[in-house]
């Protein structure tokens, strides 16, 4: 996918995400939350390419003090990601994002291990995080689960759970709270929201 689509395609995806949003303009200027990702989208090609890797952590540094996100380049983010608000938001090195996922501020996709292995959590497609909510360790998180807010997750979950509480309990969506996955055959180009 070029650079251009790339970018039209998360315009669309914070709209679509936001009711907030007045305008592509106006989302492009002020969401920190895009912000972050596009940064990270950059650090991560620095991060793949050894000897950029400490600039790569430099990038993300001036990242969090810009936007309030944190980032680790080796987060590995699937497309259609979406923060809202974001500030606090940290996203650890071995996390892995599927695509059409959303967290909220204070957010924490965090470690529990000092060992050099996969210790962050895997969030699959369509899961949506809560504010404040904590996903802690090697967890997988199945898609088009929810997790409340300040949950703090340190189990796996299946496919369509909803996870609340300390610690968090999951169980299945029921009927009327499930939603389709985005279709991304909806993310074309329409020049009139850039008015």
């Amino acid at each position: 996918m070029g650079l251009l689509k790339r970018l039209r395609e998360d315009i669309k995806s914070a709209r679509e995400h936001d009711p907030a949003a007045r305008s592509h303009a106006e989302i492009v200027l002020v969401y920190s939350g895009l912000h972050a990702i596009w940064s990270h989208r950059l650090a991560k090609r620095m991060w793949r390419y050894g000897p950029l890797k400490t600039p790569a952590r430099v990038l993300s540094q001036v990242t969090r003090g810009l936007t309030g996100i944190e980032i680790h380049p080796g987060a590995t983010i699937g497309r259609r990601f979406f923060i809202d608000h974001g500030m606090g938001v940290v996203i650890g090195e071995t996390a892995e994002i599927g695509d059409d996922v959303m967290l909220y501020q204070g957010v924490t996709l965090g470690g529990t291990s000092l060992e050099q292995t996969k210790r962050h959590p895997t969030l699959r497609d369509g899961v949506t995080v809560g504010a404040g909510a904590k996903v802690l360790g090697p967890v997988e998180i199945g898609e088009e689960s929810a997790i409340g807010a300040n949950a703090v997750v340190v189990k796996s979950a299946p496919a369509h759970s909803v996870l609340v509480g300390v610690p968090a309990k999951d169980r299945k969506r029921r009927e009327e709270e499930h939603k389709p996955l985005v279709d991304p055959a909806t993310y074309a180009l329409d020049p009139a929201l850039f008015i």
